[in-house]
Order: structure tokens, then C-alpha cells, then sequence
């Protein structure tokens, strides 16, 4: 298999990109190539106007497993035991978890099967999440004598403490309904309903305008980290911002006329 395969792209004619983790032989498992992959994917996502939506599906029985442990364990041989490349990886992985975030358009997760470790840290990592009844989440890293650490960060940013905790100290597997009740996907649904509600959800806010999604999408993830004040102070001026922006005026001005906006994406 290629670099280019294990990652599949298809862009519809409503701006939705779908990304498709294609590597199920590993379990499509955040190799170096597959985080090479994904962190071109999301960049170039972010900069083209035709999308307007990234969805994040895989094929075969897993999601993703996480990191590639033979491909990690292969690193060892090296004569710091690994640690120039440990530290590269864990920064492309980082790196990639942050392109989500930083990514001006929305990106929604579609989990079919077991997401463990960095693949569980992938899908908090999501704005959205939507898995099949069938999928499993866990951070087993204790199992093995290697904290989830990385994941800790998404998932501490999504869940309550007690049920971030509680997955990273156990490791153990959680069905998607309870993935649902903790926050770490948005819903659980029958697994032939699943690629039809993640559709409808992307069609959905791929019909906004896209220069209020990518405003909303980064005064979300900025004020969550500020104090109160400072975060109202933020929001504020994001608010003044986006009134002045034509959209927001087409926007008023259709729901004043009761009539659909015609969106300039400005």
C-alpha cells in the first residue's frame, strides 16, 4: 500500500470532504505516514474554499487503534533508545490533534468500530462525533505501563474529570452509549443509520456561511481557556466583528424578509 492510499479523499459537490482512514490491515493505526497524511489533508482543507466540511470515517472493523506499536517499537533500536524519534512523533500526532482545532472548517467524526488510544484521543479531538451503537472507545495505555497522556488532553477537554479519569486509570472499553453520556461523542445511532445522520448533520452546516462557522469555530476554543471576564471580553469583540461582516448582514436582513440567505462566505 502507498502513503497516498491509506488516506482517502473525496469532496462532494456540497463542500463535504471526507477523509477515510484506509490502512485496515493496522487497524488504521496513526502511523508516521497516516499523520503525514492526515496533518496535509486537514492544511489543505483549511485553506480551500470548496470545503465547507471535513468528515473523518475509516474503513474495516476499527476506527483507529492508535499509535503504531511496531512501528514505535522499531524506534528503540536507535542509540538513545528511541527518544529523537519518540519526540518527533509524539509532535507530529500533537500537531495533527491541534489541526483539527485550528482547522477553520467544522470536522466531524464518524465512528464505526474500536477507537483506542491516540484513536479515542482523535475523535475528542473532533468538533462533532456521531458513532454507531457497535463502536468502543478506550485509553488502555495502563495496560501496557504507558499512561495516555497525550489523549489525557482531549479527553480532559471534553469529558468531566471523573469520566476522563476514569477511562485513562482503568483503560477500560466503554460502549458508545456511554461514550455518548460522557461527552466524548455527540450520539450513538444504529450502525445503518450511521453514514446517513453524519450526512445530514454535515449538509446542515455546510449550507452556513462559512465565514461565521470558522469565527464561531475559533472564539469556541479560544475563550475556553480564559477566566470568565476575559472570555465575555473576547466573545464581545468577536460579536462586534462578525455584525459588521457582510454575511451577518444578509443573514439579518433574510430572516427580517423571511427569505433564504445567499451566503458570500465574508
Amino acid at each position: 500500500m502507498q502513503d497516498s492510499d491509506i488516506l482517502l479523499r473525496e469532496l462532494d459537490g456540497e463542500g463535504i470532504l471526507r477523509l477515510t482512514l484506509n490502512d485496515p490491515r493496522r487497524r488504521n493505526a496513526l502511523s508516521e505516514a497516516m499523520l503525514g497524511a492526515l496533518g496535509a489533508a486537514l492544511a489543505e482543507a483549511g485553506t480551500n474554499p470548496a470545503v465547507r466540511v471535513v468528515v473523518l470515517a475509516a474503513n474495516g472493523p476499527a476506527f483507529c487503534a492508535g499509535h503504531d506499536l511496531k512501528e514505535m517499537t522499531a524506534g528503540r533500536a536507535a542509540p538513545d533508545r528511541g527518544r529523537a524519534y519518540f519526540t518527533r512523533v509524539m509532535a507530529m500526532c500533537s500537531g495533527v490533534m491541534q489541526a483539527i482545532v485550528t482547522c477553520p472548517k467544522p470536522v466531524i467524526a464518524e465512528v464505526t468500530g474500536i477507537a483506542t488510544a491516540a484513536g479515542c484521543q482523535l475523535v475528542a479531538s473532533c468538533d462533532l462525533a456521531v458513532a454507531a451503537e457497535t463502536a468502543q472507545f478506550s485509553t488502555p495505555g495502563v495496560h501496557i505501563g504507558l499512561f495516555c497522556s497525550t489523549p489525557m488532553v482531549a479527553l480532559s477537554r471534553n469529558l468531566g474529570n471523573k469520566h476522563a479519569m476514569e477511562m485513562l486509570l482503568t483503560g477500560d472499553m466503554i460502549p458508545a452509549a456511554r461514550a455518548a453520556e460522557t461527552g466524548l461523542v455527540n450520539r450513538a445511532v444504529a450502525p445503518d443509520l450511521l453514514g446517513q445522520t453524519v450526512l445530514e448533520m454535515a449538509r446542515k452546516i455546510a449550507a452556513k456561511s462559512s465565514m461565521t462557522l470558522a469565527t464561531g469555530k475559533r472564539a469556541f476554543y479560544a475563550q475556553r481557556e480564559m477566566p470568565l471576564a476575559e472570555a465575555y471580553d473576547h466573545a464581545s469583540a468577536v460579536m462586534v466583528e462578525n455584525m459588521l461582516a457582510r454575511d451577518a448582514q444578509e443573514g439579518i436582513a433574510a430572516f427580517i424578509e423571511k427569505r433564504t440567505p445567499k451566503w458570500l462566505d465574508q
